[in-house]
């Protein structure tokens, strides 16, 4: 798996996202942001997340989903359950998935950031398929931009703690970075 010179990620189903924009400094990619989202909360497999992020949320949403309606959010990628990523926006653009966030004291995390949202829960375990291609996502997306590496990698809850929780406790972040290369 490779990212392409148009900033994709090799292999990725794509999908084009209104919600995002330039970054200030294209060449200004810092950051990998794990994030975990389910729509509903808690259900998968579904197309909800996608249809989220692309601006095409059916008519007949459940009035328990209707304030999304009023978000305008992405991210670059997605990884369902059984592995499989879509992409939203290219590297190079600005998602927005952070939201409010500082890291190392530097505000406004979308503008350097790239966002991956997993499939799933704070409390259920992420799969082996979503660890297997997160990991290969990663490790590309570390070879095309040399900012990031094993000490840029965060979850959302890291950049907005008090706001944000996810990927939340299931996430294993001691597989996550051993499997990056990251010495016990």
């Amino acid at each position: 798996m490779r990212v392409t010179n148009q900033h994709r990620l090799q292999h990725a189903e794509q999908h084009a996202s209104p919600y995002c924009d330039v970054r200030p400094d294209p060449e200004d990619v810092a950051l990998l942001v794990i994030h975990g989202i389910s729509l509903p909360p808690g259900e998968y497999g579904g197309d909800l997340i996608t249809r989220l992020f692309t601006d095409h949320l059916p008519d007949d949403l459940p009035p328990r989903l209707q304030e999304l309606r009023d978000l305008k959010v992405s991210s670059h990628l997605l990884i369902s359950r059984t592995g499989e990523i879509q992409q939203f926006v290219p590297f190079h653009l600005r998602a927005w998935h952070a939201g409010e966030s500082v890291w190392r004291g530097r505000p406004g995390c979308n503008d350097f950031a790239v966002g991956i949202e997993l499939e799933g829960c704070d409390d259920e375990a992420y799969t082996d398929d979503q660890y297997k291609a997160l990991l290969a996502a990663s490790r590309a997306l570390m070879i095309k931009y040399p900012r990031l590496g094993l000490d840029t990698v965060v979850g959302h809850s890291e950049i907005a703690p008090g706001r944000k929780t996810d990927p939340g406790g299931a996430f294993d972040w001691g597989r996550f970075l051993r499997g990056l290369g990251k010495p016990e």
